[in-house]
């Protein structure tokens, strides 16, 4: 058959039905150009074989697989933030809040107050820094530099009590604060005082974790971090295979049970273990929702909201600050922050699945359906089935694009390996890991940082969420003008500028001490907001969960070391300071060399992911190249093809074109 009746064999199938279906979609010449190549490729495999069937005018086109640039370019029609769009993204950020409610509730469960051993017996009158004064009085008399109280006990016997251990004195009737005499030392069996000023209870005074049961409730948050660790990574992996709506179904259930189970744990490794569950599913679910959110966007849109899944967890920080200051008992702490799931709990069983995990598996029924309810809901129409809007991407071959259609069938296996599926792919993963680890532990070292700053503890957390939601902001306005990698670097060298100041500012100012902690805090939050964002549009679908899960892990294990980094202030007051200064200009070094995702498609191949880097070396070299000989580079860069039939082709047309004369 010669190309001038395949052409015209073509125009007769894609004119219009005999129904009266309107299946031609508005487009651009140079996607309708594609459009009719693939289409025209598509017949000459079926002459080819022998295969292809005489179909008349009213045929319509047969359904075939959908490339990846079509998913991207068909939010142009839906709508980039529509009213469907924003109905799914306000219903799976409200639980967002929860996840930061959980990650930092432990700040006031597990508070320690001011404390000594319990006297034995009735107290009568004490002695605190040379006042006395009734047993009632104990902590109105209590200051920082207190050390021990002598009480006079009702049976006349002297007693002194320090924190972790209480004396009686050995021939003593009188009050007095020196004693050169013989004392009998006991230990604390009888329990410690706490000083409930400011809370009525907390997991450190009901259980006494305090003196040598002390490490138990440092272990408090490390375990919840660990549980945060295994979760990103797990839940991660599962999403990549199940679908990301069952892993939000499941974890917002969890997240609900568990967090009221924590409630009414009754010692304190019950506690331990339904907070490390409480931690899995948490994690599980504040990874697959940035996923989820990022595949639900189109391009326009995809950035800010991204970003501001940051936002929901840093209200979350505030709520926590709130509820500490409003309700002093930890149960009903534990209580409030668990009831703001509720809501979630009643409309999670409405979300569908994304679209791209479903053409990730070729369910491209599922994902019509799923275009034409978004379709409904942002009032726009879709004249033409999305299995004829096929487009070729210009930089992909006829060959690579018909792979597509079978690649569907086949179901894919994905493990950890496959982020060090290349050379490329290794570096890509280990700097991303970098980023997530320098993010994590520079967010956590901070935050714990500005606790002590002084003043009111409950002011001060809700400050350290606040500061986090104008940092988002300026990043989405920044991200889409700059790039995500020309914003990811400079705010990692901030955050090292505003640690080394640090560590030579006079501790006795306290205003540039508090100022140069807001713009540390302020920086890495840009950093570690958009980390998600940036990891997401470096790899492809298929393992797009598991690389943001893996990633979220190695935060975890930088947000686990946090605490203990904090620690080492007693070494040196400034070595927190210095490691997280040294981490952040280590990793926004290596970050200038990871590839520019700014308004290119999602990647649906291990292919794609790698011509991400490909273009970025391409783009410097045309730069450089422009820089030398301007009139050079256009003439190598702008290449005329030759023409056909008065029409200017481009090389993939020309190729398309001589194949089917061969045949």
């Amino acid at each position: 058959m010669q190309l001038s009746d395949q052409v015209h064999k073509f125009k007769n199938v894609t004119g219009p039905s005999s129904t009266g279906d309107k299946c031609r979609v508005s487009k651009p010449a140079g996607e309708t150009k594609k459009s009719i190549r693939y289409e025209m490729f598509q017949m000459k495999l079926s002459v080819g074989s022998g295969k292809r069937k005489e179909k008349s005018a009213g045929q319509q086109v047969p359904l075939i697989s959908m490339a990846p640039q079509t998913l991207e370019r068909l939010f142009d029609k839906l709508g980039h933030f529509g009213r469907f769009q924003a109905a799914v993204y306000f219903v799976v950020n409200f639980q967002t809040i929860a996840c930061g409610i959980h990650y930092l509730a432990s700040v006031f469960l597990a508070v320690t107050p001011q404390f000594i051993c319990k006297l034995p017996g009735n107290v009568t009158t004490i002695l605190v820094s040379n006042t006395t004064a009734g047993p009632g009085d104990l902590w109105n008399l209590w200051t920082a530099d207190s050390r021990s109280v002598i009480a006079y006990m009702e049976n006349g016997e002297i007693w002194e009590a320090e924190k972790c251990s209480r004396f009686k004195r050995i021939g003593s009737f009188e009050l007095m604060n020196y004693f050169k005499g013989n004392r009998t030392r006991y230990p604390c069996s009888d329990g410690y005082s706490y000083d409930q000023s400011n809370i009525e209870n907390s997991i450190v005074t009901e259980w006494d974790l305090v003196c040598d049961r002390e490490w138990l409730a440092k272990l408090t948050q490390p375990i919840f971090m660990f549980g945060v660790l295994l979760g990103a990574v797990v839940f991660g992996d599962i999403a990549d295979r199940l679908g990301r709506r069952y892993i939000l179904w499941f974890t917002s259930t969890a997240q609900f049970v568990f967090g009221i189970g924590v409630a009414f744990t009754n010692d304190y490794y019950s506690f331990i273990v339904v907070r490390f569950l409480l931690a899995l599913v948490s994690s599980g679910y504040l990874v697959v929702v940035f996923v989820y959110v990022t595949e639900y966007t189109g391009l326009k849109a995809r950035s800010w909201a991204s970003m501001h899944v940051h936002a929901y967890f840093a209200v979350g920080i505030m709520v926590v600050a709130l509820v500490g200051f409003l309700v002093r008992a930890w149960r009903f702490y534990q209580l409030v922050l668990s009831l703001v799931t509720i809501p979630f709990i009643f409309c999670c069983w409405l979300l569908p699945e994304t679209p791209w995990w479903l053409l990730a598996k070729g369910r491209l029924e599922e994902v019509q359906k799923l275009i034409d309810t978004i379709a409904r809901w942002n009032k726009v129409k879709i004249p033409c089935r999305v299995s004829v809007m096929q487009m070729n991407s210009p930089d992909d071959s006829t060959d690579k694009e018909i792979a597509i259609k079978t690649s569907k069938t086949k179901e894919d296996k994905t493990s950890i390996l496959d982020l060090f599926r290349t050379w490329d792919l290794a570096k890509r993963t280990i700097t991303i890991w970098l980023l997530w680890f320098t993010g994590s532990l520079g967010y956590y070292v901070i935050s714990l940082g500005s606790v002590n700053l002084g003043g009111n503890e409950y002011l001060n957390l809700f400050l350290a969420g606040a500061v986090e939601i104008p940092s988002y902001i300026v990043a989405c306005f920044v991200m889409d003008r700059l790039g995500r990698r020309n914003t990811l670097a400079p705010s990692l060298f901030l955050t090292g500028v505003a640690c080394f100041l640090s560590m030579v500012t006079p501790q006795d100012i306290k205003a540039l001490s508090i100022t140069l902690s807001m713009i540390g805090k302020f920086a890495i939050a840009v950093a570690f907001g958009l980390i998600y964002l940036y990891t997401a549009e470096l790899y492809p679908t298929i393992i797009r969960s598991l690389a943001v899960g893996t990633g979220s892990m190695i935060a975890r294990v930088g947000s686990t070391v946090a605490p203990f980094c904090v620690l080492l202030s007693s070494v040196w007051i400034f070595l927190p300071q210095l490691i997280v200064g040294i981490m952040s200009f280590l990793t926004g070094l290596l970050t200038l060399l990871l590839p520019e995702t700014l308004g290119r498609p999602l990647a649906q191949t291990f292919e794609e992911a790698a011509r991400l880097q490909k273009k970025t070396n391409r783009d410097k070299t045309k730069e450089d190249s422009c820089g030398e000989d301007g009139s050079a580079a256009v003439g190598r860069i702008v290449k005329r093809d030759y023409i056909i039939d008065g029409i200017e082709k481009s090389k993939e047309e020309q190729s398309l074109i001589e194949h089917l004369t061969r045949l």
